[in-house]
C-alpha cells in the first residue's frame, strides 16, 4: 500500500482505510463528533474509546488518521495487538499531530511496554501531539500494573461504543449495496439480519461478496443467491 502525504513509515500494513465519513454512528454520535474535532485539531488532544468487538474502534481510529492527513496533518496508527512489534515502536512518535493507538489492553501486565506508553503519552501532551486511544474496556478495567499510565488514560473524556442496532444494521446493508449499485430488497437485507452475524464489519464484508457473485452472474442479489454465499458455495 502506498503511503499517504503526510504519514510516517512504521512497519505495519492496513488492510483497509475507513474514513469517519462512512462511520455508522448508531448510539455512538457523540463519541464521533469527538473523534471528528480531535482530528481536525480543534477538539480535546485525548480521548480514549473503548467497547467490545465490533463496536467500530478501530475504524474510528483509522478513519481520525485519515481525516488528520486529508487536513495536511501527520498521523499514525499502532495497534499495539500486532505480532512482533516491540515497545521501542513508541521512540519519537510525539513529533506526529496525531496518534492513533489501538488494542491497549495486549500491553496489560507488561511493565516494559507499559512503560512505554506511559513516557509516550507524556511526550506526547507536551509536544501538543493529539492522542485517540482504544481499548476493550475503561482504563480502569485495563488491569495495567502501572499505576500513573491508569491515571494518565483517565486524563480525558471517555465514550463506551455501543453496538448498532438491527434496524441501523439493516439500514447499512442498505445504503452499502446501494453505493455498490445493486438493489437490496427488504426481504433479502431481512433474511441476512435474521441468518448473519449482525456486526458491521461482518455484513460489509458480506456484502461485498454478493457484489462480486451479482456482477459475476449479471444479476440483482436474491434469497437463493444470498444463501449460497453465506454458505460459502460459488
Amino acid at each position: 500500500m502506498a503511503d499517504h502525504p503526510g504519514q510516517l513509515h512504521l512497519p505495519i500494513t492496513l488492510i483497509r482505510e475507513p474514513t469517519l465519513a462512512d462511520y455508522r454512528p448508531g448510539p455512538n454520535a457523540e463519541a464521533l463528533a469527538a473523534v471528528e474535532a480531535l482530528a481536525s485539531g480543534a477538539g480535546e488532544p485525548y480521548v480514549f474509546v473503548f467497547g467490545g468487538a465490533s463496536t467500530g474502534k478501530t475504524h474510528l481510529l483509522h478513519g481520525a488518521c485519515h481525516a488528520a492527513i486529508q487536513r495536511g496533518r501527520t498521523a499514525q496508527y499502532i495497534p499495539l495487538c500486532e505480532a512482533g512489534l516491540m515497545p521501542s515502536i513508541f521512540d519519537d512518535l510525539e513529533s506526529r499531530d496525531l496518534l492513533a493507538i489501538d488494542d491497549t489492553q495486549a500491553i496489560a501486565g507488561n511493565a516494559e511496554w507499559e512503560v512505554g506508553l506511559f513516557d509516550l503519552f507524556n511526550r506526547a501532551r507536551a509536544q501538543g501531539c493529539a492522542l485517540l486511544i482504544a481499548g476493550s474496556t475503561a482504563p480502569d478495567a485495563l488491569g495495567l500494573g502501572l499505576a500513573d499510565l491508569c491515571s494518565r488514560l483517565q486524563w480525558g473524556p471517555r465514550y463506551c461504543l455501543l453496538p448498532l442496532s438491527d434496524s441501523d444494521c439493516e439500514q447499512l446493508l442498505t445504503d452499502i449495496a446501494a453505493e455498490l449499485g445493486m438493489r437490496l430488497g427488504q426481504e433479502t437485507a431481512r433474511y441476512i439480519m435474521n441468518n448473519y452475524a449482525r456486526d458491521p464489519g461482518s455484513l460489509v464484508a458480506l456484502i461485498e461478496r454478493i457484489d462480486q457473485a451479482s456482477l459475476r452472474e449479471q444479476r440483482q442479489p436474491s434469497i437463493p443467491l444470498v444463501r449460497r454465499i453465506m454458505r460459502g458455495e460459488s
